[in-house]
């Protein structure tokens, strides 16, 4: 599983800043693996769950930052179930919905956005959500310069009129109802309430935390705040659970004994397994989050950019995609179907016969001297181990070792940032449902590299990148164009990256759970609240 991410961004142009906890010992964005197993303590209360309790079985740690103005990580999972944003994508209609906001609208330039708010909402504190509370907690992440609070650099001044409005004027257009939809930095919160320890919550959202045993295999439950302003009803989950299952095999045991209700994800065999037991339920969704494998630029073999395109030429997308069952689909580009820059005519394909050219032309070779090349990937992911072995196998028929390290994400993100390896491999999903992400922060210059693990330099890529949010909020079609043209340079001519394919989420539930949709924009997020028993 990614997580990705998942992950997360101090100094991409000036506009990023990040905490080294943001995603260290998880698994978002670049990591894929799960960490080292642990003993299994039984099922919470020793047995079967009870009917109210909700258990979902991450194969990660869940909480690495509770701070809602800084997390980037995989808190992701919990944090969307106790804060609220403005407005929530709504992956099916491909648009904002109302959330703290009941409505907006943008100006014609689309520099200046209104947000009326929600009435009778009220914060875990007990302290009123109105406009000053909105204002002052987007100020705050802002300050705070952690995580994805870049996804708030349009913001040059907020207003608030009366309690239920809220003016941004923005120093540039941008889609701000996207913005606002953010898994990350866009929470709403009471900023004298927040609390780095997770003693207590700050959020609107219809839970908070009832426990907190970090390191624990049930590590987090949540309880039902009652004066959520949505309401409460009878059939609802009341308490979850995160019960920390890192062995696959064993969530799924799990699963079928009724002791967790929803595992994020299965080998292709036990998922295909789950289709047909009684008790279970399956879920597949196209999802915004795809594996990246990143070509060191900037030195050694790879800085050769024939060495690089005929990197991209050995991997064997369609075998790989196949080998997937389901579990992913060849990618197209950088940009996951979906979102505005998704482009049709991009698919990647093996050719041997003229990695082999490249090489020759490069001085290596099977009539030349052994490369060497060196590839980190997330440990115990066993999608990026399969990459990895079709690529070894594929390169070693042209006189090339791959000399490939399986590591811990934070492990292998630290290496990366060193310029540690010719070739790094890493999940990437969207901060907010807009491709942006993956140009700011993976192909973006950075004197001191953060998720540009390419180490790419390309003054007009970064002067293209810059455009993209205010084309995105007044020309459409003209964004589609610069993404497009963007995905050509960065693949083809740079050859910078090689995408192999685009993750298709499968989940496995119990059966009794109803309600349950998931949302790529917010990966890996169950939202209780909408689940009935």
């Amino acid at each position: 599983m990614r997580w990705h991410k998942r992950l997360f961004v101090a100094g991409v142009a000036g506009v990023l800043a990040l905490t080294a906890s943001a995603c260290a010992g998880g698994q978002v964005r670049g990591a894929g693996g799960t960490p080292e197993p642990r003993a299994s303590t039984g099922a919470p209360a020793g047995g079967q769950v009870n009917d109210s309790t909700f258990v979902y079985a991450p194969n990660h740690d869940v909480v690495t930052d509770w701070d809602p103005a800084t997390s980037y990580s995989n808190e992701i999972i919990a944090l969307s179930n106790i804060y609220e944003g403005l407005t929530r994508y709504d992956a099916q209609a491909k648009q904002a919905r109302p959330r703290l906001a009941t409505e907006w609208k943008s100006s014609g330039d689309g520099k200046q956005w209104t947000f009326t708010l929600r009435q009778g909402v009220t914060f875990h504190s007990g302290a009123t959500m109105d406009a000053e509370a909105v204002k002052k907690a987007i100020e705050r992440t802002k300050d705070k310069k952690g995580g994805a609070a870049y996804i708030w650099d349009p913001v040059e001044k907020i207003e608030t009129p009366d309690a239920s409005t809220v003016v941004f004027d923005l120093k540039y257009a941008a889609p701000l109802d996207l913005v606002a939809a953010s898994g990350y930095a866009a929470w709403i919160y009471d900023v004298d309430a927040v609390d780095a320890d997770g003693e207590k919550t700050a959020g609107t959202g219809p839970y908070t935390i009832d426990s907190w045993q970090k390191g624990k295999e049930n590590e987090l439950t949540l309880k039902a705040f009652e004066d959520y302003w949505g309401g409460w009803k009878p059939e609802q989950y009341k308490k979850v659970t995160f019960r920390v299952t890192p062995e696959i095999t064993t969530a799924w045991q799990l699963l079928q004994r009724g002791e967790v209700n929803f595992v994020e994800r299965l080998n292709p065999q036990l998922f295909d397994q789950a289709r047909d037991t009684q008790g279970v339920q399956v879920k597949e969704t196209e999802s915004f989050q795809n594996l990246l494998v990143l070509f060191n630029t900037a030195e050694g073999p790879a800085k050769d950019v024939r060495i690089r395109q005929a990197l991209q030429l050995a991997i064997d997308y369609d075998g790989l995609s196949a080998a997937l069952e389901g579990a992913g689909h060849k990618a197209s580009g950088l940009v996951p179907p979906g979102l505005l820059g998704h482009a049709e005519n991009m698919q990647p394909k093996q050719d041997l016969v003229k990695a082999q050219e490249l090489l020759a032309e490069a001085g290596y070779g099977p009539d030349n001297p052994e490369l060497k090349l060196s590839l980190t990937y997330g440990i115990g992911d066993e999608d990026q181990k399969l990459l990895v072995t079709l690529l070894s196998s594929a390169l070693q028929k042209l006189n090339v070792t791959l000399q490939a390290k399986p590591m811990n994400w934070s492990a292998q993100w630290d290496l990366g940032k060193k310029r540690g390896q010719d070739i790094f491999v890493m999940y990437w999903y969207p901060d907010y449902p807009d491709a942006y992400s993956w140009f700011l922060n993976v192909f973006k210059s950075a004197d001191k590299p953060q998720f540009n693990l390419s180490y790419l330099k390309n003054a007009e890529i970064d002067a293209a990148i810059d455009k993209l949010p205010e084309l995105t909020a007044t020309d459409v079609s003209a964004a589609a164009d610069s993404y497009e043209e963007l995905q050509r340079k960065i693949i083809q001519e740079e050859a910078a990256v090689a995408v192999p394919y685009v993750q298709t989420y499968q989940r496995a539930l119990s059966s009794d759970v109803q309600g349950y949709t998931d949302n790529p924009a917010y990966p890996n997020v169950v939202f209780f609240y909408d689940l009935k028993r």
